[in-house]
């Protein structure tokens, strides 16, 4: 049986703290996260945009970034809205969603863009 490691996490260092699968990945390159908005285009799910603060990156509530882009397939569009709000918001966190029309559920969801504090 391997070692199952652990990770160093504080609330105070909020480089530490983990938000979901691919958080424990290194950070997202630019063709990573165009994969991931193709993925979630070509499943038919809409594309939305969250943005906060790092120190209230586990709370429940993130701000909404516009509407959610309801039925947009253009995957260059969804990725200049991701990086206007991430150059609108520098130091927050910037989160794609992909909202499930059939389950009424996020299909996808992932950070894209860490902020620092």
């Amino acid at each position: 049986m391997s070692d199952i490691q652990d990770y160093k996490s504080s609330l105070t260092d909020t480089s530490s703290l983990k938000f979901e699968t691919f958080s424990y990945l290194p950070p997202m390159d630019d063709d990573r996260i165009r994969k991931q908005v193709e993925y979630i285009v070509s499943k038919g799910f809409n594309p939305a945009i969250e943005h906060t603060e790092p120190e209230n990156a586990s709370d429940n509530y993130w701000y909404m970034w516009k509407l959610p882009m309801f039925g947009e397939t253009d995957v260059d569009f969804i990725l200049a809205e991701a990086a206007a709000c991430h150059k609108a918001h520098p130091g927050n966190h910037v989160r794609l969603i992909g909202y499930d029309n059939y389950k009424q559920s996020q299909g996808a969801s992932m950070v894209i863009y860490r902020g620092e504090m």
